[in-house]
């Protein structure tokens, strides 16, 4: 049975060249499409269908106001289209918040060189949120409204609502299995590479993370170059640690991650007392991901050997598999989520069928469980 799919455009145009090429796919079919948000909520109530992908701005109700009603009243796998600019980041970052679980440039041209390639990707990605709708149908309201986040600094009051609360949680079981006693392994590094339900996951990770976190931690995330410093501001300040876009020539410090600039390579440099980052541009067709998880890994296996945690997140594809392979050889401890927080498992799996992964876990015990391993907690 092919899973089914409300187009919500404002754009008539926009609504035909979507649903056109969302239709070429045997298993996907556009079952209505709606012109502004209120339409958005009151068909995906009734039609209730496996996917939606939303526009952003739009007449009478936004796509992120409908996002966050969706999520309430019928859950589902959402994906946005986004400009790619500052302000189309910011408003990305907030569907996010309001439980979207993708997004795609809205501009084809700026997805892939041809529309082909372009209506490919967008089937693929479609495809892959619809087959996790079916565990966001299935939680109980209970679980849509979620744990509460602190501002870096602020008091122990709830606060407002950031990315993924009123998400039902596609992250992880309940029974979460947290580890339960270090390896005695000494770390210098922890190295997170993720992609499709990514900031989503990263959020969830670092916001666990205290102040005197004791390693530097670098993050490679599948985005935009206009969106990586929107969100590692957001990041920023959400944690307790410092969080930043990473720059050339920064020195790695604990208790800061450092996000990759999109569109460019980070490379680590130096040495394992004195590391820092090399920010590249990569022009090349040879590496399909800028920024890539395996040449960031790799680079840290050179540079810090075996004293690496390794984290593979939700994403689609395998970027990372031969970086933490690399970073395994020389002694380093992979760990990669498992399929039921995943959004997309594709990365994770990658590692895990390759056996490379020596533990798979729950998205909301990565933390705990990392803080355990480290001895910090």
């Amino acid at each position: 049975m092919a899973y089914k799919v409300l187009v919500v455009d404002d754009s008539s145009f926009f609504r035909r060249r979507v649903s056109d090429l969302l239709e070429l796919d045997p298993n996907l079919t556009v079952v209505d499409v709606a012109t502004n948000g209120r339409e958005a909520v009151e068909k995906a109530i009734a039609l209730r269908p496996d996917a939606i992908t939303m526009d952003i701005e739009m007449p009478v109700l936004n796509g992120i106001e409908a996002v966050k009603k969706i999520m309430v009243e019928s859950p589902t796998a959402i994906m946005m289209f986004s400009s790619l600019t500052h302000e189309g980041a910011k408003a990305t970052l907030d569907a996010l918040d309001a439980g979207a679980l993708d997004f795609l440039p809205k501009k084809f041209n700026e997805i892939a060189k041809n529309t082909d390639d372009a209506g490919s990707l967008l089937r693929e990605r479609v495809v892959q949120l619809a087959r996790k709708s079916k565990f966001l149908k299935r939680k109980p309201r209970s679980l849509i409204m979620p744990r509460e986040t602190k501002l870096k600094g602020a008091s122990s009051k709830p606060l407002r609502r950031t990315m993924g609360e009123l998400k039902p949680t596609v992250n992880s079981p309940v029974s979460a299995q947290v580890v339960k006693r270090s390896s005695g392994k000494s770390y210098k590094l922890l190295a997170i590479g993720t992609s499709t339900g990514g900031p989503i996951a990263l959020q969830n990770i670092l916001t666990q993370f205290p102040a005197d976190f004791p390693l530097p931690i670098i993050m490679i995330q599948h985005m935009p170059a206009a969106f990586t410093e929107a969100f590692s501001n957001r990041l920023n300040s959400l944690c307790q640690i410092s969080v930043k876009e990473a720059k050339n020539g920064d020195v790695l410090k604990p208790g800061c991650a450092y996000l990759a600039p999109g569109g460019m390579q980070m490379i680590l440099d130096g040495t394992e007392n004195a590391a820092k980052l090399k920010i590249l541009e990569d022009k090349s067709d040879r590496v399909a991901y800028k920024p890539s998880v395996d040449i960031s890994f790799g680079s840290a296996a050179k540079i810090f050997s075996g004293n690496v945690l390794g984290i593979i997140l939700t994403g689609m594809g395998a970027d990372g598999r031969e970086g933490s392979r690399m970073l395994k050889s020389k002694g380093a401890t992979i760990w990669a989520q498992d399929e039921e927080s995943c959004v997309v498992y594709g990365m994770p799996q990658a590692v895990t069928t390759a056996g490379i992964s020596q533990l798979s876990i729950a998205l909301d015990a990565i933390a705990p469980s990392i803080l355990k391993e480290i001895g910090h907690g």
